[in-house]
């Protein structure tokens, strides 16, 4: 551990950041895009300092920052400046662009990460500026977080994660952009954008035609493929909680996280300033819907301020579009969620559910003979086990559950499940994505507007979060055992297991938004599911 000075933007403070650099330290320094991890870009030892004081791999390349266009070539960074480099210089420097171009000699290995290019910008933030005036030196600068987490936008964020580690942070206020620089390579035969940022791709193409956007911008890297920018690694900009993009309407996004924290108290959303006031979970906000800069400013601000949320583990956030500075926005929030991304299905979803012998099969029967669409999780669950890894996942957790023509064994699995709390849980969350997924997949192809989820473990399961409405049937434990022993030919012992581990009648009474109570003759169900089908199409 080292004494971190904190200093301010004086120029006496600045001119101590500068003598720092010279020395071979490190110095944290705003810029209008994020704090940046500055040392001598030239000074192979310092910039391994960088990757030191990040815990950063060494095998992603950094950004070189100038004080001026001529600083380039007295300095001997790249072989030549080419011609469109020269036009979006004049159009976007000082500014948060950066552009990739063949390497000078000077350019250590540490900075370029072995390739043969790179990556130089002029910031506008007139700190930075001022620092590289007083040291007279190029700096290689990345964002001054711990690898892996959000890039830290004011000075407290920097000294959270680097305080003891680096030489100075100098404190020039909040940053105004909010995400990191777009990065363009002019080292391909087309120009070819591999981070976006504020400036857009149709900003670059006003300027010198025609650009590509790197697959990886939107994608992950293929398997071996060496990142040519920083920022395109598979994981990044995560808090601890786990985040999740969440795509789909406005009314779907407010009822699936309502529903999510319902369950589980331990959810929070990211969302628009339009949506606070409709969600029940803890939420921030990035701005309002239609401002992408705002959004983009807020951005790392607010994943960082997940964690300080007591009890939060998941975040559920709105996916943005991936045009304009959407794009770049996408590109962040993509690889905080580590690529995990929920589409909310566009049709209406009737989850179905109830406690074991209620009778939910016969009134999905009914519903299916009024026309409605119905979607049994009973038969995904049997093509989820068809699965090899869902199988072989099953084994590893109960022992050999397989018959000799090695289908899956599905009463002994299920009287291995069933025996206590704790199997009950692994033989969901085993099986319960398998088993969504398969549903959600079989409702969008549906050619139906509304579609029926039939699912027992609609709650355990999650797909409660999916559905527009929920209905539960239930009936009383002596009609439910009577049914059970008559339909399945299960023994008391069996029924006991499997009613020990559902859930309670208050239970579905609480979360569900209909309920159908079964304890009459099949007549009067009969009347109950008209009536309840009545309600579903005039909704």
């Amino acid at each position: 551990m080292m004494d971190t000075l904190f200093l301010s933007n004086t120029e006496q403070d600045i001119e101590r950041a500068a003598a720092i650099l010279r020395d071979g330290g490190l110095v944290a320094m705003p810029t209008e895009t994020v704090y940046g991890l500055a040392a001598d870009a030239l000074n192979g030892n310092a910039v391994r300092g960088i990757f030191e004081a990040k815990g950063r791999p060494m095998d992603n390349p950094l950004i070189v920052h100038v004080a001026d266009f001529s600083d380039i070539d007295r300095l001997g960074l790249v072989k030549e400046v080419p011609d469109k480099a020269k036009k979006l210089a004049e159009a976007f420097w000082p500014g948060p662009l950066t552009i990739i171009m063949k390497k000078g000699g000077v350019i250590p290995d540490e900075v370029s990460a072995g390739l043969d290019t790179v990556a130089i910008r002029i910031p506008s933030h007139p700190v930075a500026h001022r620092l590289m005036e007083l040291s007279g030196l190029a700096l290689a600068a990345p964002s001054a977080n711990t690898s892996g987490k959000p890039s830290p936008t004011c000075a407290r964020h920097v000294r959270d994660d680097m305080d003891g580690r680096i030489g100075a942070i100098l404190d020039g206020g909040s940053c105004e952009v909010g995400v990191e620089s777009t990065v363009i390579t002019l080292a391909t035969k087309t120009p070819r954008i591999l981070r976006p940022g504020l400036i857009t791709r149709e900003d670059i193409e006003a300027v010198i035609g025609h650009i590509e956007v790197d697959p990886a911008v939107l994608n992950q890297l293929e398997k071996g493929e060496k990142a040519a920018s920083p920022g395109m690694k598979y994981k990044h900009y995560a808090p601890k909680a786990k985040v999740v993009l969440v795509r789909g309407s406005d009314e779907k996004f407010i009822k699936f996280i309502n529903r999510s924290y319902a369950r589980n108290k331990g959810v929070a959303a990211l969302c628009y300033d339009e949506d606070k006031a409709l969600i029940n979970a803890p939420c921030l906000t990035l701005g309002a819907e239609n401002d992408e800069e705002m959004q983009a400013q807020a951005l790392f601000d607010a994943l960082r301020a997940v964690d300080e949320i007591d009890g939060v583990k998941i975040v559920y956030a709105r996916c943005p579009s991936a045009q304009g500075v959407g794009m770049a926005l996408y590109n962040r929030m993509i690889r905080a969620a580590a690529f995990e991304v929920i589409d909310l299905p566009h049709k209406q979803l009737i989850g179905l559910t109830g406690q074991t012998g209620s009778g939910k099969s016969e009134v999905a029967r009914l519903l299916k003979a009024h026309g409605m669409y119905i979607v049994s999780a009973d038969e995904a669950a049997r093509k989820a086990v068809e699965d090899d890894a869902v199988r072989q996942a099953l084994c590893e957790a109960f022992g050999n559950v397989l018959l000799p023509d090695g289908s899956l064994d599905r009463r002994k699995t299920a009287q291995i499940a069933f025996s206590s709390p704790e199997n009950t849980a692994k033989l969901n969350e085993i099986t319960h994505p398998k088993i969504a997924r398969l549903m959600l997949d079989e409702a969008e192809a549906a050619d139906a507007d509304t579609v029926v989820f039939d699912a027992s473990q609609l709650f355990e399961s999650g797909e409660d979060a999916y559905c527009d409405v929920i209905v539960s049937v239930i009936a009383d434990r002596d009609i439910r055992i009577k049914r059970l022993t008559q339909r399945d030919g299960l023994s008391e012992e069996e029924i006991a297991l499997r009613m020990g581990v559902q859930l309670s009648e208050a239970f579905f009474k609480e979360f569900s938004d209909d309920i159908i109570d079964n304890n009459g003759t099949s007549e009067q169900l009969a009347e109950k599911v008209q009536a309840l089908y009545e309600r579903l199409v005039n909704r």
